[in-house]
């Protein structure tokens, strides 16, 4: 199976989102704290999740890592072999870009 790598394109916060439906919103209620915008990750090992990583957004993205690795790739994405794909967190989002490497 070939390597990939998981960058982290985006992190974003839907402020409107929160004001409406979090009850206890405090001001640290900030964007995904467990990233950096532009972080990357090696995948060699799949399953194994990269250390480091939040347990809830390995677990959205797995499906496009895999696939990914094994060499697919999707129609409506421009490169080659590359997934645009995020976390299910619908407050904090982080988007990913998941692509095979040599």
């Amino acid at each position: 199976m070939s390597k990939c790598r998981i960058t982290v394109v985006r992190r974003t916060i839907h402020q409107n989102l929160i004001d409406e439906y979090v009850s206890d919103a405090r001001e640290d209620y900030g964007k995904c704290q467990a990233y950096e915008d532009g972080q990357e990750f090696i995948i060699k090992d799949f399953p194994l999740k990269p250390e480091g990583f939040c347990d809830w957004a390995w677990a959205d993205i797995q499906r496009g890592v895999v696939s990914v690795m094994f060499g697919s790739s999707y129609p409506w994405i421009q490169e080659p072999r590359t997934a645009i794909t995020c976390c299910t967190d619908g407050l904090r989002p982080v988007t990913f870009k998941v692509e095979m490497i040599e």
